[in-house]
């Protein structure tokens, strides 16, 4: 029998969460800073960045988008950031589903929209998810700067991206939570280098 949600079950998980995040802020601040200065290099070039991922990591695609286009911190009045969630058109998902099989719905967004310059973060709580991994071989193979935000032991993407984050966890919920944290991060740092007068 599982234990009942009370108070203790609940500090219990708040306190998982704040472990995972104090290991990251020890284990990983230095690559959170190397894809953060990618990005930023992308952005300085007006060049677009691309998220994909599936499912929460999807939903986590559309959210860093939408900080980068609108804006991150309300009081910042800044020009739009090029960003896009690859996930975000049904239309396209299903075409891409039914006539080239599910696999190869982020690949073909890639295609479309990435060029030289450009950036793909690759979002995967296992780092094996087959559309992610498509995805980051059509980035790869059209010059496109390919960053992976990961989990458990990075998977296969780790050893795709040009740089990766990979979370220390296992648990899908703790590295999701991460996952967001890093994106805010990282849109902190792509404001800042592009607009300092505004901070």
């Amino acid at each position: 029998m599982t234990r009942p949600f009370d108070r203790h079950r609940i500090a219990d998980i708040i306190g998982e969460s704040i472990k995972t995040k104090q290991r990251l802020a020890a284990e990983c601040a230095d690559e959170i800073r190397r894809c953060g200065e990618l990005l930023c290099a992308t952005a300085e070039r007006r060049s677009i960045i691309m998220f994909c991922g599936n499912g929460g990591s999807a939903a986590d695609s559309q959210h860093l988008a939408a900080e980068l286009v609108i804006r991150l911190r309300g009081n910042v009045n800044r020009a739009a950031i090029p960003a896009l969630a690859l996930s975000v058109d049904p239309s396209i998902m299903t075409a891409g589903g039914n006539d080239f099989g599910f696999e190869q719905v982020f690949a073909r967004g890639v295609e479309a929209y990435g060029s030289p310059g450009s950036a793909l973060v690759a979002i995967s709580t296992s780092g094996t998810s087959s559309n992610v991994i498509r995805a980051v071989e059509q980035a790869r193979s059209q010059g496109v700067t390919t960053i992976g935000l990961l989990g458990n032991s990075g998977g296969v993407l780790r050893g795709m991206c040009d740089a990766s984050v990979v979370v220390p966890s296992t648990v899908t919920a703790r590295i999701q939570e991460s996952h967001i944290l890093i994106g805010h991060i990282w849109c902190e740092m792509i404001e800042e280098q592009l607009f300092p007068d505004l901070f």
